[in-house]
């Protein structure tokens, strides 16, 4: 494989990304949302408030097996990408039997110089497990339809590995319904496959999936369904009905713009070609036209939303996966008798450069210093993603003169980063925000302990913090700071005597920092 043409003319720009991928898996400190996932580990549930529980579950068994490093979290996105990587090269053998190779190469190369699947596919986030397992159900999907197209029967293997895969996927984030509804789309759109809406195998394998998505359900029966609630809320809109009809636009330019200037053009140029001559695919396969159906209801569903409410650009990540495999026709020309049979050859370098500009800026921006600290202050976001080694050691001695102290913060990115830093576990944020951690609040555990408080500019101390202790010491700051540049002014208080309130106090309309949906600001 490593003689074929495309690896030889591609093999320093893919040393490149990898060099950076590693670069950022062995030195980068967890980004917050990290940290969080991986404190979700140390408290193993059904599912969690915020995203399904998968990643979750395995960052537990990596840290209960091998301890807690960067490496350590970051570990399952090599195995995920391994897994994924298996996946694209089944498919372009199965696709291209003659230019498998060639084409697999090519889809490694897009595939890293994506902005977005080179962060997506780094971060210890949800998303590598969720990229790997649609494309693996997407797979044995179109095996099994392909098969029933042509013998009336598809392989009963295939089916069950599509509704496991799926159901992995919908154990990583919600989107993945995206998945299973082109699916259908293919199943009701294509006249051979029809008869399939009849067949018992279809309804046991949709049991299958719904087996492996129950503790989802489990977890929302235990909890008054507050997981869907969370994501009923975020995409209600305001609370006054409005379109916007500038920010569609603004979530496309976006969303091609993160995937990739040149894949954005390669999508455009896929289609026209495909309309124009078919696809050089073997054997006449249902492929295509599911990757369509994923990116056709994926894209208008967010678009839609961004009419009247926030959809952010990686909602939509789904849309394009299985696109990558079918792109290769922009780029690659068989019958050429060039030492790489590329064709379009610009924009492929363009695409590897740009790329790579964006994944270096990008390992920059979360290692060095935030990129946007050069001109002027950080935004709140990359600020937190540093000093949490000098903030841990600042809290370690603040707490040293108390009895069990409690380490609290006021937003959970700085509970999460705060508890990694320490390998502490036990830290809790209270803030006006729900988040996991209100369903961790033990009132009785709680009650009466001295403690810690950590707070910053973004999500200040307030005096509705103070007031939940019997008295409070005089507040110290500490700066993080970045060549010279101050990215954070943080704030340690210490209290005494904590007063959590009843059981469930966080959930409740009486609790006192409920005051914003965010926790950004102080109530007046």
């Amino acid at each position: 494989m490593t003689k074929a043409p495309i690896w030889r003319w591609g093999r320093w720009f893919l040393l490149g990304f990898l060099a950076l991928r590693l670069l950022f898996w062995w030195v980068t400190f967890p980004n917050p949302d990290e940290a969080y996932y991986w404190l979700w580990g140390q408290h193993p549930g059904l599912s969690y408030y915020d995203h399904p529980p998968f990643h979750s579950w395995v960052q537990g068994l990596f840290a209960a097996g091998l301890g807690r490093s960067t490496l350590v979290m970051r570990l399952p996105n090599l195995l995920s990408t391994a897994l994924l990587g298996w996946a694209y090269w089944q498919i372009c053998r199965y696709l291209y039997p003659e230019t498998g190779a060639d084409r697999f190469g090519l889809v490694v190369l897009l595939g890293l110089s994506s902005p977005l699947f080179f962060l997506f596919l780094a971060l210890a986030w949800h998303d590598h497990w969720l990229i790997t397992f649609t494309v693996l159900s997407s797979l044995y999907f179109v095996r099994f339809a392909d098969a029933y197209r042509a013998t009336g029967r598809g392989s009963g293997h295939d089916l069950w590995g599509a509704a496991l895969f799926l159901g992995l996927a919908g154990l990583c984030k919600y989107n993945a319904v995206f998945v299973g509804l082109g699916f259908l789309a293919v199943i009701l759109s294509d006249r051979q496959l029809r008869p399939l809406l009849r067949d018992r195998q279809l309804y046991l394998a949709l049991a299958l999936l719904l087996l492996v998505l129950s503790p989802i359900l489990g977890w929302n029966l235990q909890h008054d369904f507050f997981s869907f609630r969370f994501y009923r809320d975020r995409t209600a809109g305001a609370d006054q009905f409005a379109i916007n009809w500038l920010q569609p636009l603004g979530f496309l330019a976006l969303c091609g713009l993160i995937l990739g200037p040149i894949h954005t053009w390669a999508i455009w140029v896929w289609g026209q070609q495909w309309r124009q001559r078919g696809l050089a695919i073997a054997p006449q396969s249902c492929y295509p036209a599911l990757a369509l159906w994923i990116f056709s209801l994926s894209t208008l569903a967010f678009t839609s939303l961004s009419l009247v409410s926030v959809a952010l650009y990686y909602w939509n990540i789904l849309a394009y996966p299985l696109l990558f495999p079918l792109l290769t026709d922009v780029f690659y020309r068989p019958s050429s008798e060039s030492p790489a049979p590329l064709t379009r050859r610009r924009p492929l370098v363009a695409a590897q450069g740009l790329g790579l500009f964006a994944a270096a800026a990008l390992v920059f921006h979360y290692t060095v210093v935030p990129i946007t600290a050069l001109g002027g202050a950080a935004d709140p976001d990359s600020a937190a993603l540093y000093g949490w080694d000098q903030i841990a050691a600042a809290v370690t001695t603040q707490a040293a003169g108390l009895d069990q102290p409690l380490l609290l913060t006021t937003d959970y990115r700085s509970a999460s980063a705060l508890a990694y830093a320490l390998d502490n576990p036990q830290v809790m944020a209270i803030s006006g925000r729900i988040d996991q951690f209100d369903f961790w609040y033990d009132s009785a555990a709680l009650d009466g302990r001295d403690a810690v408080l950590l707070g910053e500019s973004w999500h200040p101390v307030c005096p509705a913090h103070l007031a939940m202790f019997d008295r409070v010491d005089p507040p110290q700051t500490l700066e993080v700071r970045r060549w010279g540049r101050v990215l954070q002014t943080y704030e340690l208080v210490t209290g005494y005597g904590f007063k959590a309130g009843p059981p469930g106090y966080p959930l409740s309309p009486d609790y006192p920092l409920a005051f914003t949906s965010d926790g950004e600001r102080c109530a007046p």
